[in-house]
């Protein structure tokens, strides 16, 4: 696990600095603290910094193919690499590691582009082929690792794992990208292919791009997709079984490493199962992290507590305050562009325990994603069964005149939002999914906006590339089409980022067992009654680990990583909610209503509304464009 940087001229074979190289790593230590390296021939340059994890010695990048004609920097680990090893020396390949790098440079000289598709892994890389004189850029399935470039006026372009190696090039631009805020104020993130300074973009997970020196950078190509369109029709019995054979392999296939390796366990379904089958798979107990707030309606503390027990794992567990907004600007300078998920406070709680004891951490992040696991899907699933009772002629009419007339209820459960329900049936299931997923609604952010926003914001929505995707989908059903938005959109711009930013920022190597490409594809074919049982959602997996889990973990109501916002809105931080609209980088902008904005938080503030989601989001992207002004002006 490790952080990669470049640039690359795309106009003639400019040298390139390697000081400038360094520079660009240097903000980056944090994801690399074991080592760094810079190389550079005319025209191109790369840089690294090296967390050791597998082969501590005897892997130092940027690293050079045993033939000299290609180099390497990669972020990640590609866990088949030793199988892959093993069919490259019978062709022919010579070694002189023990690592996975050296068998990237092997794979791209035996397959080319091809090699990606024989990975099984998470990684972010760079490869330069001095003889094609050609630079391959490629980003895993999931997006488990990020990769942020930008193209520079002379027509080069740079490249690193984080947005704040980009800022340490001067030649960056750095103007803020107004279609960026709109997508922030609409899912908490910016998405893959954008980012909050315009002209830059993250290379979209599942893509690769190959640049020359000779020609523009082209398009991104996309070399790996999930496919939804057919259904297994084995039985539930041999289901489970294919089900239980791929977790184990995908646990298993992880737990490689040569310092210590443990695992994150709220006592949730998904960390319990990785925690189980590793406990299974090792001759030692493993080690397992917890956090616990001191508030107890968000503790899970004592559901992990019982699993670590009833596997004999070597727990460590930690309180920490539920007043622990100290970290906001911690996290803003983790993130670089605004980030809105409050559970990256509690994220990065964990990773700090965790690190005290391992260097390696397994997670329980993807099942959700992949075996309909969320509230949201369930209930589109049951929205998109109402559809098909109902015209489409009529829906709209009917529904959304009971969505006008409801009254709001966002304290409510969301089985008794019922506006919120109105709504969404009178639109078409893409529509009503994406107003699902948003944290703030179209026309909530059009009341936030100024006019001067709006105008240069023009005709863009933030649904509407969602909206597309999901029905360009591979699909067969509404449910499908959920899942592949949650797998191809929110998993890599949310679940993803947050995990990585705050497992890097103590060098923490954090896998994700659960989203092996085989896994995934595995539960994309699964009949929709295997995923969504009645009212349970990952009806199959709960099934296949009774096993190993009692019913009161398995089927117990989803908590998840909670933040108490709303109050700290009202106590600590009601003082920065009123700042929002009085003053600092947001207003300074133009972009919003301060009057708007300021009577949200004293409504929200008097206790007669919830306006938290909101105002976080406001919080952050003030604090996160004050970071930037600083950035900028440096």
């Amino acid at each position: 696990m490790c952080g990669i940087a470049g640039i690359f001229h795309t106009q003639g074979m400019k040298p390139v600095d390697p000081e400038r190289l360094r520079a660009m790593g240097d903000v980056i230590a944090h994801r690399g603290p074991d080592g760094h390296g810079v190389w550079t021939a005319p025209g191109v340059g790369l840089g690294h910094r090296r967390l050791s994890i597998i082969d501590l010695a005897g892997s130092p990048q940027p690293m050079a193919s045993a033939d000299g004609a290609a180099v390497l920097v990669f972020n990640g680990e590609i866990y088949n690499y030793q199988e892959l090893r093993r069919e490259l020396a019978a062709l022919g390949a010579q070694f002189r590691t023990d690592g996975d790098s050296e068998v990237i440079l092997a794979a791209w000289q035996q397959w080319g582009v091809d090699c990606l598709a024989r990975f099984n892994g998470m990684f972010a890389f760079a490869l330069y082929d001095q003889r094609a004189r050609t630079l391959f850029l490629a980003r895993d399935r999931l997006g488990v690792k990020p990769l942020h470039m930008a193209t520079l006026a002379d027509g080069s372009v740079i490249f690193g794992s984080e947005l704040k190696q980009l800022l340490a090039h001067p030649m960056l631009r750095r103007t803020v990208d107004p279609l960026a805020v709109e997508d922030y104020l609409a899912w908490g993130f910016v998405p893959d292919g954008r980012a909050i300074l315009a002209g830059v973009e993250k290379l979209p997970a599942g893509h690769y791009r190959l640049l020359r020196h000779d020609a523009p950078p082209p398009p991104s190509v996309r070399w790996w997709d999930v496919s939804f369109a057919e259904r297994d029709k084995a039985s539930q019995k041999d289901l489970e079984a294919h089900l239980l054979h791929r977790l184990r392999k995908a646990v298993t296939s992880r737990m490689a490493a040569d310092v210590p390796l443990g695992a994150f366990l709220s006592g949730g379904v998904d960390s319990s199962t990785v925690v189980a089958l590793m406990a299974e798979a090792s001759r030692d107990p493993v080690k397992t992290c917890a956090i616990g707030f001191d508030v107890a309606a968000l503790d899970e503390t004592s559901w992990a507590g019982a699993v670590a027990q009833r596997f004999a794992t070597q727990h460590h567990a930690r309180t920490v305050s539920s007043d622990d907004f100290e970290l906001v600007d911690r996290l803003v300078a983790m993130f670089d562009e605004p980030f809105a998920d409050a559970s990256a406070l509690p994220t990065f709680r964990v990773c700090e325990l965790a690190r005290q004891h391992v260097t390696v951490a397994l997670s329980g992040d993807g099942a959700d994603e992949a075996f309909a696991g969320y509230r949201r899907q369930v209930f589109h699933h049951r929205e998109e069964q109402a559809r098909a009772l109902v015209p489409a002629g009529l829906r709209r009419p009917v529904f959304g005149a009971l969505g006008r007339l409801y009254p709001k209820a966002d304290w409510a459960p969301r089985p008794l939002r019922a506006k919120a329900t109105f709504q969404s049936l009178a639109e078409d299931g893409e529509t009503g999914y994406a107003r699902a997923l948003a944290v703030t609604a179209p026309e909530a952010r059009a009341a936030l906006f100024s006019p001067e926003f709006l105008r240069l914001r023009g005709d863009y929505r933030a649904e509407t590339p969602l909206i597309d995707l999901m029905r360009q989908a591979p699909a067969r059903s509404g449910l499908d089409r959920a899942q592949y938005a949650d797998l191809k959109f929110m998993l890599p711009g949310d679940i993803l980022t947050k995990v990585d930013r705050t497992s890097m920022a103590v060098s923490l190597e954090a896998r994700e067992p659960l989203l092996d490409h085989r896994l995934i594809e595995f539960a994309a074919g699964l009949p929709e009654a295997m995923r969504v049982h009645g009212a349970t959602g990952k009806w199959l997996m709960k099934q296949t680990m009774r096993r190993y889990l009692p019913d009161d973990v398995l089927f117990r109501p989803k908590m998840g990583f909670v933040t108490p916002i709303a109050a700290w809105l009202r106590g600590p931080l009601a003082g920065a909610a009123r700042a929002i609209a009085t003053g600092g980088a947001l207003t300074r902008t133009g972009w919003f209503d301060a009057t708007r904005i300021a009577t949200l938080a004293e409504s929200h503030i008097a206790g007669r509304a919830d306006n938290s989601r909101v105002l976080w989001q406001l919080l952050m992207l003030d604090r996160s464009l004050a970071r930037l002004d600083t950035a900028l002006s440096s």
